[in-house]
């Protein structure tokens, strides 16, 4: 007799995360967690995993049979952690500061399996090279509020698309969520990727 695959619960109300697991063969529930992510001084990838973790922990308190991912992302930038920016203005100066530089996109992950207590970490790292936006694209790119939901306010898809020249390291962790990180870290744990993947 199979044994029926945990559910899979996203800790996140990110929809590009939703959509990168579901463009991948999962359809995953999603639970917000709603956890303070303040961090104390720490690197950026450092924070990023805290954060994950922070959001996988609260959620699975509520289930017994499912694996529940909690991810974060944060740009490193000369140091500073740099997250979901607040307003047009900080979208704009934000890219002020990267354009024409390569800099590092880090995504913590954490996956908590609620039937055995397992649990595992990972960092993914991304190598990002932004273009130089004239001033009046990154104005117009910045009212359209897409930015205010993304870190470092930028994706590789989007509006933004156009402006990021290259990357270095998973696509889909630009995205929020590294999905070859997600195959390792659910191997660990028992379950192969492909128990997860469903038909809707």
């Amino acid at each position: 007799m199979t044994t029926a695959a945990p559910i899979l619960i996203l800790a996140s109300g990110s929809k590009a995360r939703l959509r990168v697991l579901r463009d991948a063969g999962f359809h995953p529930e999603v639970v917000v967690s709603g956890v303070d992510e303040t961090v104390g001084a720490m690197t950026t990838g450092e924070a990023v995993v805290v954060i994950a973790e922070r959001k996988a922990s609260t959620v699975a308190e509520r289930f017994v049979e499912a694996l529940v991912l909690g991810c974060d992302s944060m740009l490193d930038l000369d140091g500073e952690s740099l997250g979901k920016p607040t307003s047009q203005a900080e979208i704009i100066s934000g890219w002020a500061r990267l354009a024409g530089r390569e800099v590092q996109l880090f995504t913590g992950h954490c996956l908590i399996d609620t039937r055995s207590g397992g649990r595992v970490r990972a960092v993914a790292s991304t190598r990002i090279r932004f273009g130089r936006p004239t001033i009046e694209e990154l104005e117009l790119y910045a009212a359209t509020g897409e930015a205010l939901q993304m870190a470092g306010g930028f994706s590789i898809e989007g509006r933004g698309g156009p402006f990021v020249e290259s990357i270095d390291g998973s696509p889909t962790n630009v995205m929020g969520l590294s999905l070859p990180h997600l195959r390792s870290m659910l191997a660990d744990v028992g379950v192969r990727i492909s128990d997860l993947w469903t038909e809707q």
